[in-house]
């Protein structure tokens, strides 16, 4: 992967991405069970590029053909499926722009490398995040927290070190959630299964929280 300190976030991201995809292989778990990394990759190419297929991933009476579309791309050729995602956007999507691209896409090749990362269940990093991203991150919690978290019963404070608090949902039930800002991403998109935080509330409200279901699907 060759960067330099002018690629944007987005296009760092989905390379490193690429490399991990390209280093584990087709049929790796994923945190996304039962899906493998070749489901996990083909569900990606088709919410970037396919939108005839893309609308069932939202709605519920479209499915049966994007999970066709789908299971049709990741029975296919493995490094050309991998080189799609790292070619990036297509050329008449409204993510070629660098804006678009960092709206869209930051968190969601953030959380699905952390994915293929963990498909073990395993807790805690498993990369050196790169700075630039954990800000990216950080910046995404605040405008999207409270949309990733309003199914929670409680309220949750996410605490990165050095950084000031997100809160977000509920204000009269609150927990503290303390982690550097991929894992507090991690707790609030619905994996706090392997998200290496600190949790700080009532008992009650930790299990609350933990039960939820997070994210913005």
């Amino acid at each position: 992967m060759t960067t330099d300190a002018r690629t944007p976030v987005a296009r760092l991201e989905r390379l490193a991405w690429c490399d991990t995809l390209d280093a584990v292989g087709p049929d790796a778990p994923t945190l996304c069970d039962p899906w493998r990394t070749r489901d996990l990759a083909a569900h990606f190419v088709v919410r970037e590029r396919r939108p005839d297929a893309a609308a069932g991933i939202w709605l519920p009476p479209l499915s049966r053909w994007t999970e066709h579309e789908q299971d049709r791309i990741a029975r296919g050729d493995w490094p050309a499926l991998v080189e799609t995602i790292r070619t990036g956007p297509p050329w008449w999507s409204p993510a070629r722009a660098e804006r678009v691209d960092a709206l869209f896409n930051t968190v969601e090749i953030v959380v699905h490398h952390e994915d293929v990362l963990r498909g073990d269940e395993a807790v805690g990093p498993r990369r050196e995040v790169p700075e630039r991203t954990a800000r990216a991150v950080l910046s995404a919690l605040r405008k999207s927290a409270s949309l990733m978290v309003r199914r929670s019963p409680v309220g949750v404070r996410l605490v990165a070190p050095g950084h000031a608090p997100v809160v977000a949902g509920a204000e009269d039930r609150v927990v503290t959630a303390t982690g550097e800002p991929v894992e507090l991403l991690l707790l609030a998109m619905g994996r706090i299964r392997v998200a290496a935080v600190e949790l700080d509330g009532s008992p009650e409200d930790v299990a609350a929280l933990r039960a939820a279901h997070l994210g913005v699907s």
